[in-house]
């Protein structure tokens, strides 16, 4: 069996609270690994505390704030390693860790991504947000996991204990084969932040790769910690990025009629949260429409390029058939486990 070099590698913009925090833990339970801060031009301590405090720990200074994406992305391009762990600054890992992960990732080669359990750093027995134990997508592109169907979130009763296929994992924290990785690209840097881990794990089930989730290794995620969960600009990114992503992954048929579905339950929602004294979300789900109009020019050419890999050919297992919004909002359905499991192919 392979043994991995592996990275973790740490995102980190103004972060220095985060940092302070947890990565003495992640520094204890990883000690084995190599462990790397990417910094996005920071103008708090960031810098100062790692270079006073953790002088094994590689500092890589990106020249600004990139976001999720292109920081990511420059600061990969500078490491070796067989796998990346990529770790958002406002996790605290727990011991053992990465080794059931890199063992469920050994044992096939098709396996390119993997990701941990999510808890909830402050519910600790609930799950996160962010990516919980494995996230899906249905066939309009709403994003749910295993434990997380929109806002219900569910306690942990260690009833997604077993790994599985999924169809993408978190970006909280996501282990990914650095070959794989730059197979299809990396992150898109044009994403900034939110939903891009999604769109890389389309990317690489479209050349063939699998997505899993692995929860008997357990990590517990602040959430909302570089971008608060209130935040128009968040709405913003979320809307705009989850059209990109649909309109670059998706085959070419019903693409069209689903991207016009989309269209009007975004109006729907943007009106939502007009109605709901939320004017800021409301213009920001109008800005995430005419961002998109302005990408798609853009977005295509993405899409007409990676078609050009070899092996590649449109993947839409384990996309949930049914639609997330009637099943939640009309028929009440707030469990994962209340979906159809004949619905995920």
């Amino acid at each position: 069996m392979q043994n991995f070099k592996v990275a973790v590698v740490i995102l980190n913009y103004n972060g220095v609270v985060f940092l302070e925090k947890f990565l003495p833990t992640v520094i204890k339970y990883s000690n084995q690994h190599q462990i790397y801060v990417a910094d996005n031009g920071s103008t708090d301590a960031s810098i100062n505390y790692l270079q006073t405090n953790f002088k094994t720990v590689t500092v890589i200074n990106n020249k600004g704030n990139f976001g999720y994406a292109k920081g990511y992305n420059l600061a990969l391009k500078k490491i070796q390693a067989d796998v990346y762990v990529l770790l958002n600054s406002d996790v605290e890992v727990t011991p053992n860790w990465i080794e059931p992960i890199l063992q469920l990732m050994q044992s096939d080669e098709k396996i390119a991504a993997c990701q941990p359990k999510l808890l909830d750093y402050i519910k600790r027995t609930t799950f996160e947000y962010a990516g919980a134990s494995g996230g899906f997508i249905d066939k309009y592109g709403y994003p749910f996991c295993r434990g997380r169907v929109f806002n219900s979130l569910e306690e942990d009763k260690n009833q997604y204990n077993n790994a599985i296929e999924v169809f993408w994992a978190t970006g909280a924290c996501l282990f990914v084969k650095a070959n794989a990785y730059w197979q299809v690209g990396g992150l898109d840097d044009d994403y900034f932040a939110h939903m891009e881990e999604i769109d890389l794990c389309w990317r690489l089930k479209n050349v063939g790769y699998k997505i899993v989730v692995q929860p008997q290794s357990t990590v517990y995620h602040v959430g909302g910690g570089t971008l608060n969960k209130l935040s128009a600009q968040k709405t913003f990114l979320n809307f705009r990025n989850s059209l990109i992503t649909l309109t670059k992954n998706h085959p070419p048929k019903f693409l069209f009629l689903k991207i016009f579905h989309r269209l009007n339950l975004d109006g729907v929602a943007a009106f939502k949260f007009l109605f709901d004294g939320q004017p800021k979300h409301f213009f920001a789900v109008l800005r995430a429409h005419f961002s998109y109009y302005y990408w798609l020019p853009t977005t295509l050419s993405k899409r007409k390029k990676f078609k050009q890999i070899k092996d590649f050919k449109f993947n839409m297992s384990f996309i949930y058939k049914g639609h997330i919004v009637n099943q939640y909002f009309l028929k009440g359905k707030k469990l994962f486990t209340e979906l159809k499991s004949g619905f995920f192919s």
